[in-house]
């Protein structure tokens, strides 16, 4: 056993039930490349493991050491996205490299490190800002193909290019905001899309029926009655609800709390203990219940310190018939319909420019329906 390794021997040694410990010992991809990772002379940091495919097993491991203190803990999104940046920015060609690094490293890794810095830099958050880099890479290409610069590019070139990709419209703002920052070009402007509002929602009694299966019904799994509560209550998306964590709950005198926003929010009883009973007996799996060292997602991932894949947890909802989109757009409209948008965006963490975007679709909404009624 390398010394270095003791740690996480340790680990496995204490767990109460040995039997999963020694099914994925034989079994588990990860722990064969674990194997393979310990006869070599290297030291095991984090960049060993970025130097392996980025893939479940890899996560995996390093899931496991960072638990037993091998590794030091890291925000492992940023780290995903800055991998991403040292993988593919080597091979561009000199003069896309000129501008593609500075915003990458400059613009869009420095923007990520601050919400890191916040606790707000989410899974999603890494794969956009990815896109965003590679849409420019692509966009760049493109000038080279037609015989243009970032310098001499005009506006009717931009047109033509969202034209031909209209995909790209938004992850291409980041990158042309920037050029005009920097003086590059200065006659570029991509104007925001004009996207519809939402237009999905649930009737009352669909909404209320969706709600009371997720409070009440315990033939449901407690992760899809916690998901599905936060979103029909608080209009939250997935991806945020995935990354709560469980010192965001607490209980005192006049009830249970949950901080979504800057301030908490107060739960219903039902839903204060379907959290409690997650916080105190996560419904994790076998082999990441013997290593929880205290990560305290509410829904913990299948990798140790990390999170539940919101794109799995979506279609677990749609597996048990609980709307995602429409439940939250329903939530969101019956808030802002009740409460000031100021209020509704320090509690549910929205934006305020978001808030109020509803309020006035609600009150727009409200106006039209008397009209009709006249």
């Amino acid at each position: 056993m390398p010394d270095d390794l003791a740690p996480l021997a340790t680990v496995l040694c204490e767990a109460a039930n040995p039997y999963p410990v020694l099914a994925w010992l034989r079994r588990s991809r990860a722990a064969k490349t674990l194997a393979r990772l310990a006869e070599q002379p290297e030291p095991f940091t984090h960049q060993l493991l970025d130097q392996l495919p980025q893939n479940a097993p890899t996560r995996h491991i390093c899931g496991l050491l960072v638990t037993a203190g091998i590794l030091p803990r890291r925000d492992e999104h940023l780290a995903r996205l800055q991998l991403w940046i040292h993988q593919h920015l080597p091979g561009l060609p000199s003069h896309q490299a000129a501008l593609i690094r500075p915003f990458a490293e400059w613009q869009v890794m420095r923007d990520a490190r601050h919400r890191s810095a916040r606790g707000r830099y989410t899974l999603a958050a890494s794969k956009t800002d990815i896109r965003e880099i590679r849409t420019a890479i692509r966009f760049l290409t493109w000038l080279d193909q037609q015989q243009l610069t970032a310098a001499t590019t005009s506006q009717a070139d931009l047109d033509l290019w969202t034209t031909r990709h209209p995909a790209t419209h938004r992850p291409l703002a980041s990158f042309i905001r920037w050029l005009r920052a920097r003086r590059i070009n200065t006659d570029l402007d991509l104007r925001p899309e004009q996207r519809a509002f939402a237009a999905t929602f649930l009737t009352e009694d669909d909404y209320t029926r969706h709600l009371h299966r997720c409070l009440t019904d315990e033939t449901l799994p407690r992760d899809v009655r916690i998901l599905g509560a936060l979103t029909l209550l608080y209009a939250l998306p997935v991806s945020r609800i995935t990354e709560l964590t469980t010192d965001r709950y607490h209980r005192d005198d006049t009830g249970a709390y949950l901080t979504l926003g800057r301030h908490p929010v107060l739960l219903p009883p039902r839903l204060a203990q379907l959290i409690e009973a997650q916080i105190h007996q996560p419904a994790t799996g076998r082999f990441r219940a013997l290593l929880d060292d205290g990560t305290h997602y509410l829904l913990p991932g299948q990798a140790p310190t990390r999170s539940r894949n919101p794109l799995g947890a979506t279609a677990l909802l749609r597996s048990h018939d609980i709307p995602t989109l429409a439940g939250r757009n329903t939530a969101l409209l019956e808030a802002v319909s009740q409460m000031p948008p100021i209020v509704v965006a320090d509690l549910f963490g929205l934006h305020p420019q978001t808030a109020t975007s509803w309020a006035r679709h609600a009150n727009d909404s409200w106006t039209h329906y008397l009209a009709a009624r006249q």
